[in-house]
């Protein structure tokens, strides 16, 4: 299933202007990585987005991007391979805060 296959399956019932930020972070990512993994580097891009404007409100939809990516990242993993699931979460927190 391709990634904008899947979105589309998971994302069915998010609000248009989210689900059409999601898509659009997530579909910039390169085909030739895990489905998970590319959720996730598309919800840390969407959150270093965030982090470069603090204080504005006009990245707020950015915000919830970062989120709903890293959830569906998440549950991409649990999918896909469910017994690397708490490695994977690990992972994502290590990368978001470096040093711990």
């Amino acid at each position: 299933m391709t990634l904008a296959a899947w979105l589309d399956r998971h994302a069915a019932a998010a609000p248009p202007a989210l689900r059409g930020r999601v898509r659009e972070y997530a579909l910039a990512e390169p085909g030739d990585v895990p489905l998970a993994e590319a959720l996730a580097r598309a919800g840390s891009r969407a959150l270093d987005q965030v982090v470069a404007h603090p204080g504005d409100r006009s990245v707020a939809l950015d915000l919830l991007a970062a989120d709903a990516l890293i959830t569906l990242a998440l549950l991409a993993q649990a999918e896909t391979t469910p017994a690397g699931l708490e490695a994977f979460a690990t992972s994502l927190l290590k990368a978001a805060r470096p040093g711990t």
